[in-house]
């Protein structure tokens, strides 16, 4: 680590990076960030390292999930309270079906950037910079709202620091108190097909704990709140590294801008930009891996990005596609297993699932996502593997981006309420119920 700082990656080619007019006002920017304050804490990160340390043993799940990107115009609370009611009642069918802790990741407070195909865009004979999330650009196809604009990494500062406070102001007032889980729930869930077996299991847990207080004595305060962390792809490196620091009584450098980075799988050469600087911070760090990987490829990334093999250092997420994973997966554990390293394993089944439907929107199929996770984990049990977690792109919302679920929503629902922008998410409905089928596969009795 001698030859590390929060600045190296700047020698190595750096893919999916902007270009900005000035490369001057680029710099005053990121020295601004700089000095402002970090957005989580070191201890915070430390504390997400253990829990996930405890998911690769198998004592604790991981559930992830938000917006494929999040826009600058959803730092609102109706939105956010949304997005944390959704993980918090996924989180609690998972406690009381899986009988283990859940630790809660949000894609928020940073998810602004997004990887593109392709850096430029043509509409009607006119060719712009692609649009790049709300940190880099704006979506209308202008030139004004593509051109790269270096005061938006503050502005992504600035939302994502709100947004942190509004979710830790929700948890510190009991927002997330177990004994009232009726207030985690969605207006619209009570219309669900899933609504009664929600219910039952929200009676079941205040049951329990009724219990056990009863037999405490006393109100069990630890359950009035509950953790919940924060992750973003590290796409934009000039704005990780101004968040980027060391903190008093610890060695190594935090990247202070949220407490779960990962890498994406466009972003993962292991002589790139992206990975030389991921291997100096201190966090707990994800790589997204799946087709097209080679199992040399990936086992040179578990050796440069956990090479002291950390506990709860490093997670791999893998992504291939219903019908792809059942032959890349196992070679894939395999290969992990032989560099004698720890990890953890979660499973993201979104993104290998997208398709374009014959009347043009970008969707995914729900019994495609469910097949690939249920395989996922089959293929880790076989072989003596666990799958410690799942990685979802959702929203609060009640949008129709993914099709199939309870409701059986086709292909001609998508129109009454597709929002995303990039890609498509599991609305309110369909993560409930994903939720509902993971503790169908993996509870005491589960097939």
């Amino acid at each position: 680590m001698n030859d590390w700082t929060p600045t190296s990656w700047q020698a190595r080619p750096a893919a999916q990076q902007a270009t900005y007019p000035s490369e001057e006002a680029l710099n005053r920017m990121v020295a601004q960030l700089s000095n402002l304050p970090p957005l989580v804490t070191s201890w915070e990160v430390e504390a997400l390292k253990s829990q996930l340390a405890e998911a690769a043993e198998g004592r604790r799940f991981v559930l992830q999930g938000g917006d494929c990107a999040e826009n600058f115009d959803d730092c609102s609370s109706p939105i956010i309270t949304n997005k944390l009611k959704i993980l918090l009642q996924m989180s609690l069918l998972l406690v009381h079906g899986l009988r283990k802790p859940v630790t809660r990741v949000g894609r928020i407070a940073g998810q602004f950037a997004k990887p593109r195909s392709a850096d430029l865009e043509t509409r009607d004979g006119v060719t712009l910079p692609s649009y790049r999330g709300d940190l880099v650009n704006g979506p209308d196809f202008t030139e004004a709202d593509r051109t790269p604009d270096p005061v938006r990494l503050m502005r992504g500062y600035g939302r994502a620091a709100m947004t942190l406070n509004f979710i830790r102001a929700l948890v510190d007032c009991g927002f997330a108190d177990l004994h009232h889980p009726e207030n985690w729930n969605l207006e619209f869930v009570k219309h669900s097909p899933l609504a009664d077996d929600y219910q039952r299991v929200v009676d079941s847990l205040g049951g329990s704990l009724r219990f056990m207080e009863t037999l405490a004595g006393s109100r069990v305060d630890a359950l009035g709140r509950v953790q919940f962390f924060t992750s973003h792809e590290g796409l934009h490196l000039h704005y990780e590294q101004a968040q980027t620091r060391q903190v008093p009584h610890r060695t190594g450098w935090y990247n202070l801008s949220t407490h779960l980075p990962w890498i994406g799988l466009r972003t993962a050469d292991v002589d790139g930009a992206h990975v030389e600087y991921f291997r100096g911070i201190s966090n707990p760090i994800g790589v997204k891996v799946g087709s097209g990987m080679s199992t040399e490829w990936v086992q040179a990334l578990v050796e440069i990005l956990n090479p002291d093999d950390e506990p709860g250092r490093l997670i791999l997420i893998h992504r291939y596609g219903a019908g792809k994973i059942a032959d890349g997966l196992p070679g894939l554990i395999e290969a992990v297993r032989a560099t004698g390293k720890r990890v953890l394993w979660m499973c993201d089944p979104m993104h290998g699932n997208t398709e374009t439907t014959s009347n043009g929107y970008k969707t995914r199929r729900f019994e495609n996502i469910l097949s690939e996770l249920e395989q996922s984990f089959d293929i880790h049990a076989e072989l003596g593997s666990h799958l410690g977690g799942v990685h979802f792109e959702l929203t609060g919302d009640d949008v129709t981006e993914c099709v199939g679920g309870a409701r059986g929503l086709g292909e001609a629902d998508l129109v009454r309420a597709y929002r995303t922008q990039v890609d498509p998410r599991l609305n309110y409905e369909q993560a409930l119920e994903m939720a509902m089928r993971i503790v169908r596969k993996m509870g005491p009795g589960g097939n």
